[in-house]
């Protein structure tokens, strides 16, 4: 029997967030009979129109039992009316699990679903979701968490890598597989991966610069001092440190600590591996000087990460 996901849009709905309809379009594909029937939703029907002008048609929300119910998120949030809190008090009691997509948290939050729950949305509206609804336990640098039968997503791409979870844990692992590699994405990142991204964070400007970070970030068992970085530039060791820390605010031995504890917390985040294994595949010398970079960079120590994704896996 074919799950039943329903997709709630309100006016001024961001397009992207459809974008989770493909991993389940993708999902019947894949199966030998289509797994998910996909109904758009709204409170009164009829097209609604998306941030960007685009209207998509939907039905009214009259049942409120569904497999999955996502809701979508805006640009700009709004209060829900109190017929779609209504409705989705009663769907979240009526249904498996419902899920919300960038600032949706907003309304979940609003019906009361949140209370005394750990959730993400969008980085930006983070600390306003915790400021109006405290009962709610924010956690602004997920990519997805779940919380029992309620799942959460930051913005914009992240519903991708909640939908495959999803999925996954509907139709297993090498399906969620198959979907990420036909929509030519990574495979889902995990759900406490940061929202943030280090070459994004130090924003070099030039192709030069970009070209050292990116050789750093493929390298980092490597040594990767200062004359290895500005061979990647093709600069001079004295142009390269002088224009790396105009670009990046940064000097290349600190840009290169955080390109290193960027990619240990994930590889912790998403593997098994012991602590003094991930310390070496990502470069530092040894786990002590891992611990030290985390501190720095996270305020805790490797340790605390891991158990805290192991707790959330075991949740």
């Amino acid at each position: 029997m074919k799950k039943r996901v329903g997709f709630l849009l309100s006016p001024g709905f961001q397009i992207l967030d459809l974008v989770a309809v493909t991993v389940f379009e993708l999902a019947n594909a894949e199966a030998a009979e289509p797994a998910y029937e996909i109904v758009m939703l709204s409170e009164h029907g009829g097209p609604v129109a998306s941030s960007a002008g685009v209207k998509i048609e939907t039905r009214p929300f009259r049942q409120a039992r569904f497999d999955t119910l996502m809701v979508t998120g805006s640009l700009a949030v709004q209060p829900s009316s109190p017929a779609q809190l209504a409705f989705l008090r009663k769907a979240a009691a009526a249904s498996r699990r419902v899920a919300s997509i960038c600032t949706g948290a907003h309304a979940l939050a609003e019906a009361g679903l949140l209370d005394g729950r750990r959730v993400t949305t969008h980085w930006c509206y983070a600390r306003e979701l915790q400021r109006l609804f405290p009962k709610a336990r924010v956690e602004e640098d997920r990519i997805f968490i779940q919380d029992g039968p309620v799942w959460t997503s930051a913005g914009m791409t992240a519903c991708i890598d909640m939908s495959l979870a999803l999925v996954e844990a509907d139709l297993g692992l090498e399906a969620s597989r198959s979907i990420a590699k036909t929509m030519v994405v990574y495979h889902r990142r995990s759900g406490g991966q940061s929202q943030f991204s280090a070459l994004l964070e130090l924003e070099p400007k030039s192709d030069r610069i970009q070209n050292a970070l990116a050789y750093a970030k493929s390298n980092l068992r490597k040594n990767l001092g200062v004359d290895e970085l500005a061979d990647a530039a093709n600069l001079s060791r004295r142009q390269f440190s002088r224009s790396f820390r105009a670009e990046t605010g940064q000097s290349p031995a600190r840009a290169v600590e955080t390109l290193r504890v960027e990619s240990a917390r994930a590889m912790i985040e998403s593997s098994s591996h012991p602590i003094e294994i991930v310390a070496r595949e990502t470069g530092f010398a040894d786990p002590e000087r891992m611990r030290r970079a985390f501190i720095r960079a996270f305020g805790q120590p490797p340790q605390a990460i891991k158990r805290a994704a192991r707790t959330q896996v075991a949740v």
